[in-house]
């Protein structure tokens, strides 16, 4: 019940995708029938390549709307707290069975567009995945008084460069190609996930 660390396969004739939004530490839900972006501003089909065909990527992965509404949606991830956004006609089909709580606190197309106002309107309903940034920052700052791997880094020019990331386990991964791109951060983090920790919680 994991989309992050142990994504399940799917064909690709799936009703819908969960997809990971690393901006919010959320997810969001968008369905085949869904007509424009959604809120990471890709199409329903850029992101069923990557979940479609037996593929299984960390932080996409095709389900139905029946799922949704399952006890255990998502469960080792946090379950349908984290979920902060999905279209209208899908947060309408499966409103009545969700926490109604939580419900007014998940956007729709019709209250967000993109992922610069999403934090500020999940900061506005008070969503229960912004209690969930503190502890990242925390974890974030453990982790440099720690000494673990950090990189302060200026303005670097790149042509084409992959980064190849491992998957859980050791095994699978996918990689990251970066072409003709400038990045700028003050800081990278790279740290090991206790999936032993996490799942206790």
């Amino acid at each position: 019940y994991s989309g992050m660390e142990f994504p399940h396969t799917s064909c690709g004739c799936f009703e819908a995708i969960d997809f990971y939004i690393p901006e919010v530490n959320g997810h969001g839900i968008v369905d085949r029938n869904y007509g424009d972006v959604a809120i990471n501003g890709l199409p329903f089909s850029a992101m069923a390549n990557q979940t479609g065909g037996g593929k299984q990527l960390p932080g996409f992965n095709g389900v139905s709307i029946q799922y949704i509404i399952n006890k255990n949606y998502q469960r080792f991830d946090g379950g349908i707290n984290t979920v902060v956004w999905m279209p209208k006609a899908v947060k309408d089909r499966v409103g009545e069975f969700l926490p109604q709580d939580l419900l007014p606190k998940i956007a729709t197309e019709e209250e967000v567009t993109d992922i610069n106002n999403l934090k500020k309107w999940l900061e506005e309903v008070d969503h229960p995945i912004v209690k969930t940034w503190a502890e990242v920052l925390g974890e974030e700052e453990e982790a440099e008084e720690e000494g673990e791997w950090a990189a302060e880094g200026a303005m670097v020019p790149m042509g084409t460069q992959a980064f190849t990331i491992p998957g859980a386990g050791g095994s699978g991964g996918f990689k990251i190609i970066l072409k003709n791109c400038k990045i700028h951060a003050e800081s990278i983090i790279i740290k090991k996930i206790d999936s032993q920790a996490k799942r206790k919680k």
